[in-house]
């Protein structure tokens, strides 16, 4: 008798420790079997429509361009047709060289960002500077472009310069900012009081509290990040970011990537980006090793399409150094991304790819001069305690091992086992 209760408290236990489920198999099953066109969708096609037949009635009218333009993005930003967004590259390239307007230059820099082109973009941005015009929405885009091409201190000096805590752009990017520093809760409260200062704006909103749901996903609060993703679905059934964290939260947290596959599968068929294609791969890269090989290519094939550019350069290098194992492929994009901007990141990623090539001594260097003592990720933090590890400076790696495991919900599954495989060693 005492035997078997010692196993029942431990049976207990275990089933105490066991994290608890938060993706509801029936409430997945309810919303993709009753998706439908969200009104922003809707609105966003109409506008389209709208437009279009405009630009082809008078296709010299400068706010007929300009309007479809911008319809463009809309789409592109709920669907991810790369066609769009170069489409309406297109039409404001050529209204910038006729016409010279700040907003269409703005909106030409926004574009440019979208395509990580950001040196262009910060052209363009600067050309609006010199005109003296549009000046708060120029130093939040500059802000922008500063940011990406990892130039904080001139991000920083922006952000105490425009202080306006009541604005909506203005609390978006101090959050992102506050993020890249490490401070995390900063970071959350900031983009919930930018998702209110958003009003009846439905997209700013929904964009707001799903950056805010990634961030608390980041942080390991996985029921708020719940919530949240929820919410957006709420307001915009084809917020495909936010569905797609629900099944990013199935698969890391609750370990069901049947369900997982499931969203990502539904996603895949509405999106035209390649983005759900690596979650499918992640999804099975535990469980069915040839599948997560089979959509790692499939993705490559897609992303590293010219028409993304340097777009999917981050998630290109994790494919081709994990389930693809490709280092060489990896290294040459890891050093086109670096010439195009040094933030420590990008270096980490360097770093990380010379050292598996063989270039233990280069990437150590990289290490040191541009990563060591600088805000990373979970994947960075990640990478470099394997590079540690790798270099035989074990109490290095631990320490990297050790703040990679709070952001352990930013790892694929395969990552965090690995992880969690170097944890136990000490």
């Amino acid at each position: 008798m005492k035997y078997l209760f010692c196993i029942l408290l431990l049976l207990a236990l275990l089933a105490c420790n066991k994290p608890k489920t938060v993706v509801n198999q029936s409430f997945v099953d309810s919303l993709l079997s009753n998706h439908y066109p969200s009104p922003i969708s809707v609105v966003n096609q109409n506008d389209l429509e709208f437009w279009e037949t405009r630009v082809r009635t008078l296709p010299e009218n400068f706010v007929n361009l300009f309007k479809y333009s911008s319809a463009l993005i809309g789409r592109f930003h709920i669907y991810g047709n790369i066609n769009d967004l170069l489409r309406a590259d297109s039409i404001m390239q050529a209204l910038v060289v006729k016409f010279n307007e700040p907003g269409m230059l703005l909106s030409l820099g926004s574009y440019k960002m979208l395509r990580h082109q950001f040196s262009d973009a910060k052209k363009y941005i600067n050309a609006v500077v010199q005109m003296k015009a549009e000046k708060f929405a120029t130093q939040m885009m500059l802000f922008d472009a500063s940011f990406e091409l990892g130039d904080e201190y001139h991000a920083s000096t922006i952000l105490q310069q425009t202080r306006s805590p009541q604005d909506y752009s203005y609390n978006f990017r101090l959050s992102k900012f506050d993020h890249y520093k490490g401070s995390v809760d900063s970071s959350i409260k900031h983009m919930m009081k930018a998702a209110l200062l958003a009003h009846s704006n439905a997209y700013l909103r929904t964009a707001a509290l799903s950056n805010a749901a990634d961030l608390y996903v980041h942080d390991g609060e996985i029921k708020k990040a719940l919530d949240l993703y929820i919410q957006c679905l709420r307001y915009n059934s084809c917020d495909f970011h936010s569905l797609m964290g629900l099944g990013w939260l199935a698969l890391v947290h609750d370990g069901n990537d049947s369900l997982a596959k499931q969203i990502f599968m539904f996603a895949q068929s509405k999106l035209q980006s390649p983005d759900p294609l690596l979650k499918l791969s992640q999804a099975n890269e535990l469980n069915d090793t040839i599948a997560a090989k089979q959509w790692a290519i499939a993705f490559v094939d897609k992303a590293s399409l010219p028409e993304y550019g340097d777009m999917y350069n981050k998630y290109l290098i994790q494919v081709y150094t994990s389930p693809l194992h490709n280092p060489a492929k990896a290294l040459l994009i890891a050093q086109n991304e670096i010439i195009t901007r040094s933030t420590p990141q990008t270096s980490a990623w360097l770093a990380w790819c010379l050292f598996l090539n063989g270039r233990k001594q280069e990437a150590y260097s990289v290490y040191k001069q541009s990563v060591s003592g600088r805000p990373l990720e979970g994947l960075e933090l990640y990478w470099m305690g394997k590079l540690m590890k790798g270099l035989e400076k074990g109490y290095a790696a631990q320490q990297f091992f050790k703040a990679a495991e709070k952001n352990k919900y930013d790892l694929s599954p395969a990552m965090r086992k690995d992880l969690e495989k170097n944890l136990s060693v000490q």
